[in-house]
């Protein structure tokens, strides 16, 4: 079994996210028992008390273990999993509005000794059981039809108030802060609910964001080879099926027309080569600025210095560097939680060396959703420049690579 620390580093972003918040919303739950026993304890010194007392920690216990399931429930119904409130929703209203009768009418004629709350023991009680029952009807059901559950609970207990004895005045204040209790507490937690699912919805946008690029691309590359090849085969073919038309006619033309065909396809080879070659090359100062945008727009301070030299790394160096800026880059985001982040280029004994390090390294991985081919990439584009990667652990927490490059003397 996983540790709690193993556990919490293993789950992404909008895991962790959610389930801070739905323990907030537990937490809800939490306070039922707590509150009912808060109550009770005012009560404690009268004999006539201890069974209403014993009934009410009852209640208390039986109402917190039902709503820690009707929050889980109401909180999964409102990300739209496949999950059905109404019964969970039915169980714990009902269960606190029959609490609250019990309490009520079973209760000290006078209400008893004041609470902590100023409020009389049996009005503190139900004014907890009903107040929290209200938090998961907010989060599953509409603002709408959540106000009119709410008032259908205010409305199921005051003749329970009005059979206890409490005069009409008393039971009107009751009400009304008890009113007041669920338009705070219902919104609250329903906001909880709604971080939530913002969180998630902010994490698909990523996700579509990070597709419709890749996507873009492919439509940019397909154009250009659409471009460069389309007329190009187009000319061959007219001109073969003239070189045919001309041999049948034993016509020496032919040869000339085949001559010209062989010309377009070396020039067509050429032209894709430049195609290719232009969508695999990475520029230095390119990559190096997207970084930064990228980084920072993910609140990560990212330091670039690309000294002085840059500009004079021969073109294939500094293709190669960019797509280590590029993979680098990516790790950042994937595989940490950095909040820093340095790239700084330099020169020495007749090697350039790109250094990147990144703070907020896991103790545990986070799991690759990918074959982990990034690094090995990178070291095959180095190696064609017989360059090397390496990579190292600066200190705890902390994730430095370094790329080195022959420069030509």
């Amino acid at each position: 079994m996983r540790s709690p620390h193993r556990h919490w580093t293993s789950l992404s972003k909008p895991q962790r996210t959610e389930l801070y918040l739905r323990w907030s919303l537990y937490l809800m739950a939490m306070f039922v028992l707590p509150g009912v026993l808060l109550g009770a304890g005012s009560a404690v010194g009268q004999a006539g008390n201890i069974p209403v007392i014993r009934i009410s920690v009852l209640i208390g216990l039986a109402t917190t273990l039902v709503l820690l399931r009707t929050y889980r429930v109401a909180m999964d119904h409102y990300l739209g999993r496949p999950t059905d409130p109404r019964l969970w929703l039915a169980l714990s209203v009902g269960l606190a509005v029959a609490g609250s009768w019990t309490v009520l009418l079973f209760g000290p004629a006078d209400g008893g000794p004041e609470s902590p709350g100023g409020l009389p023991f049996t009005l503190f009680v139900t004014s907890t059981l009903l107040l929290f029952a209200h938090g998961p009807v907010c989060v599953a059901l509409t603002p709408r039809r959540a106000a009119v559950v709410g008032l259908g609970m205010l409305l199921a207990v005051f003749p329970a108030a009005a059979l206890a004895g409490i005069d009409p005045a008393g039971t009107a204040g009751y009400l009304t802060g008890l009113t007041l209790g669920m338009a705070l507490l219902g919104p609250s937690c329903r906001s909880f609910a709604w971080l939530t699912s913002i969180v998630w919805e902010l994490d698909a946008a990523r996700e579509a964001q990070s597709r419709l690029a890749v996507a873009e691309e492919r439509l940019r590359f397909s154009r250009d080879l659409h471009d460069v090849m389309g007329r190009n085969l187009t000319t061959i073919a007219l001109k073969s099926e003239l070189a045919v038309q001309l041999a049948r006619r034993g016509r020496e033309e032919a040869a000339d027309q085949m001559a010209e065909v062989q010309k377009i396809a070396q020039e067509s080879q050429r032209e894709v080569r430049d195609v290719i070659r232009g969508y695999r090359t990475a520029d230095l100062h390119a990559e190096a600025i997207g970084a930064r945008a990228v980084l920072r727009s993910a609140d990560v301070s990212c330091e670039i210095d690309l000294g002085e030299h840059a500009d004079r790394l021969p073109g294939p160096v500094q293709s190669v560097f960019g797509w280590v800026i590029r993979e680098a880059t990516t790790n950042v985001l994937r595989h940490s939680e950095a909040g820093r982040c340095l790239i700084r280029l330099r020169t020495e004994d007749g090697r350039a060396v790109l250094e990147l390090e990144n703070d907020g390294v896991p103790d545990i991985p986070f799991p690759s959703q990918g074959s982990g081919t990034g690094l090995r990439g990178l070291r095959e584009r180095l190696a064609a420049h017989d360059g090397e990667l390496t990579v190292s652990t600066a200190e705890a927490g902390v994730f430095r690579m370094l790329a080195t490059v022959p420069l030509p003397r």
